[in-house]
């Protein structure tokens, strides 16, 4: 199995290499890690007793990912996520102890969609552009060719090809201010621990103004701004 790209039956088809290497495993898993990673340094910095050392030590492993261990430990396990913090705990013997310290499941599935979703859009953003680009200058070069123009399906008064050009671009642009409007009201799930209540964090810290601070912590480490409020984390 190919663990740097997307496989589905239509990805080979039609999916981007940059939007297949996306949605791969490779990145779905690496993203995981850089979430413990972020979850470590905030709880590092919020007063736990975690060193630079096993900090370092997550680091330098995101990308080396066993998929056979990750493998032969999901059977055993039946849990994808503990099997990677298995497998991240065996490249990372240091923060062994540490890795997904207070967090849920939820914690790194739920945030890495988001994550992914997130860059997902921006290479679309950047590839509309391209286009929107392309396009306008089209227009520009053939603003003096005349052609038919119609209405109603029927032959109507002579436009310009370059004219018809600028209706397909109003579309597009509509497209990008949609697309912007979503990302910019993109949020972070958070670490609200089992069903969204943060009782691990409360045990773990036994102090609610630092818990608080979690959420926000993590979503800046992870390029985020905003944060959902509350979650339904593991609430079947």
């Amino acid at each position: 199995m190919e663990n740097n790209k997307y496989v589905t039956p239509l990805s080979g088809r039609y999916a981007s290499e940059e939007m297949n290497q996306l949605w791969s495993n490779d990145s779905k898993y690496s993203t995981w890690r850089r979430l413990w990673v972020a979850l470590a340094e905030t709880e590092k910095e919020l007063g736990i007793d975690i060193t630079e050392e096993q900090i370092q030590e997550m680091k330098e492993n995101i990308n080396n990912i066993d998929y056979d261990v990750v493998s032969k430990r999901e059977k055993e396990c039946r849990h994808d996520v503990m099997a990677h913090v298995y497998e991240f705990g065996t490249k990372c013997p240091k923060a062994k102890p540490i890795i997904h310290l207070g967090a849920t499941s939820c914690y790194v599935t739920d945030n890495t969609d988001v994550i992914l979703m997130s860059q997902a859009l921006q290479l679309i953003k950047q590839k509309l552009i391209l286009v929107i680009n392309n396009l306008k200058k089209f227009a520009m070069d053939y603003k003096d060719v005349t052609c038919l123009g119609y209405t109603h399906f029927q032959p109507a008064q002579l436009t310009t090809v370059g004219k018809r050009a600028t209706l397909w671009l109003q579309d597009l642009l509509e497209d990008l201010e949609e697309l912007e409007f979503v990302q910019s009201h993109m949020k972070l799930l958070g670490c609200k621990g089992t069903t969204g209540t943060q009782e691990s964090f409360m045990k773990l810290f036994k102090d609610e103004e630092k818990v608080k601070q979690i959420d926000k912590k993590i979503a800046e480490k992870m390029g985020f701004d905003k944060v959902y409020s509350v979650s339904r984390t593991n609430l079947y």
